[in-house]
């Protein structure tokens, strides 16, 4: 008697870029089916450019707005404009978080949860996302500061720092707002620790003035906010003259993008841990 062995193949699993390109994908058309949502946040530096750049105009003629402070060439608009650009980041990100909590009350995540896709990739695939609708936003910004008088002599490789720059402070917060999302799990605990925080970390920093006009308490605190670093950074990339401390906000803008992806990754396996 022949005995017949009977073999059952292991299914195949797609690969982690696979993984993360499709959750990419995912997120790409959901955005691209409600894309006034990314246009209409467009109108908020619009607002602070146009506005802003005009009734505060006047301070361009101060010393503090001169090459010394990155502006390149003493005028407000020029000194802006690299503020406005990080502001809208950091807003952006702040945000992110709102679509896993959509997810989780939709019934989607239990199913990411119960499949074979790694949490990295999860994760990382809305990142992505976000990044390149931030990377969109940037160019948009830095367009609309162009056709408001601000000029960047620091060409397009001082753009590239920027945009570079702007990139890792979407990071922080798109990290943040994800793993505080899968913590609280609710629209309203998001959106108002992400108001606690915005505000403060725009105008504590020198995204509108620099520091030797703010209170000195102002500046202490201005001068460890990393909203500070990322400004500074992207000013000194437009205008370019780059900061002398440059390369420790770079290296600690870094570390803060590196430990931000870390809390959304233990955040999504406590929310798995949880349900």
């Amino acid at each position: 008697m022949t005995a017949i062995a009977l073999t059952t193949a292991a299914p195949s699993r797609a690969g982690w870029f696979t993984q993360a390109g499709q959750v990419l994908r995912r997120w790409l058309i959901a955005t691209l089916r409600q894309v006034w949502g990314p246009v209409m946040s467009l109108i908020q530096p619009v607002i602070w450019i146009v506005l802003f750049g005009q009734v505060f105009h006047s301070l361009g003629a101060l010393p503090q707005f001169g090459p010394s402070t990155g502006s390149g060439t003493g005028s407000y608009v020029d000194y802006l404009v690299p503020g406005i650009l990080m502001m809208t980041v950091l807003y952006s990100g702040a945000w992110a978080g709102t679509g896993y909590i959509d997810d989780i009350n939709s019934g989607v995540m239990d199913q990411y949860l119960t499949s074979p896709v790694a949490r990295s990739a999860i994760i990382t695939g809305q990142l992505v996302q976000q990044l390149i609708i931030n990377l969109a936003q940037s160019l948009v910004v830095l367009g609309i500061g162009w056709l408001a008088g601000a000029r960047y002599p620091g060409g397009i490789g001082g753009i590239l720092v920027a945009l570079g720059v702007a990139t890792l402070l979407a990071t922080i917060f798109c990290c943040a707002s994800t793993a505080v999302a899968l913590t609280a799990r609710s629209q309203i605990a998001l959106i108002s620790l992400s108001q606690l925080i915005v505000l403060p970390a725009t105008f504590l920093s020198t995204t509108m003035m620099p520091s030797d006009l703010m209170p000195e308490w102002v500046q202490d605190v201005a001068r460890w906010n990393p909203m500070t670093w990322a400004v500074e950074l992207g000013r000194g990339g437009l205008s370019g003259t780059y900061p002398d401390n440059g390369w420790w906000q770079v290296a600690g803008l870094t570390v803060l993008a590196a430990l931000a992806f870390v809390w959304a990754m233990r955040s999504i396996r406590a929310y798995q841990r949880s349900v």
